[in-house]
């Protein structure tokens, strides 16, 4: 059985369609100098057409409503892909890119102090907030204001010691690249 014009057309329309997808890729990955402008408007010129004419067949008139659907779907992502860079700020496709060649920093554990009231041991606390805010600032993060910091020291002491644990251990570590702080309760310490 032969194909009918519209059965070719809807055809050329996917494979249109598929190839404008691929280019859109190929541009936001940075393979492409400029959007696919010229793929986009032979494939709207197609939709265009076929969307102002009657489709007697119920099987193309489907297909071709499952092809409008996807195209306006990827004209809508394309086109905030596009306003996204033109703004200066990561869009749909932006992807994070993998940098294998800058080391990242090795899981260890940099600092660890054990506190039984933070308000008198302030240089205890005072080294704890800097290996901290050191280690934040080595793998790209922000250091926590110290008033911050001392307060949730203070209140997971209290917290702690509330539960009948003397003595509260912070540790200051990382782990996958990122900072961990964590506090835990030492058990069988004896109050002075």
């Amino acid at each position: 059985m032969a194909k009918t014009a519209i059965e070719r057309d809807l055809q050329r329309l996917e494979t249109d369609l598929k190839q404008l997808e691929a280019e859109y890729n190929m541009f936001f990955s940075g393979r492409l100098p400029k959007p696919p402008w010229e793929t986009r408007s032979r494939v709207e010129g197609l939709v265009k057409q076929y969307d102002r004419s009657y489709i007697a067949n119920y099987a193309d008139r489907f297909r071709f409503i499952t092809l409008q659907s996807r195209y306006a779907t990827f004209v809508e992502l394309w086109d905030r892909g596009l306003r996204a860079r033109e703004e200066g700020r990561p869009g749909p496709f932006a992807h994070k890119r993998s940098e294998p060649e800058k080391a990242r920093p090795e899981d260890r554990i940099l600092h660890v102090a054990a506190f039984q009231d933070p308000v008198r041991e302030m240089d205890k606390l005072t080294e704890l907030y800097e290996s901290l805010a050191e280690a934040r600032r080595a793998v790209g993060e922000e250091a926590v204001p110290f008033h911050k910091f001392a307060d949730l020291v203070k209140k997971q002491v209290k917290k702690l010691r509330q539960s009948g644990n003397p003595e509260v251990a912070f540790r200051v570590a990382v782990k996958d690249g990122k900072v961990s702080f964590t506090a835990r309760a030492l058990k069988g310490v004896e109050d002075e």
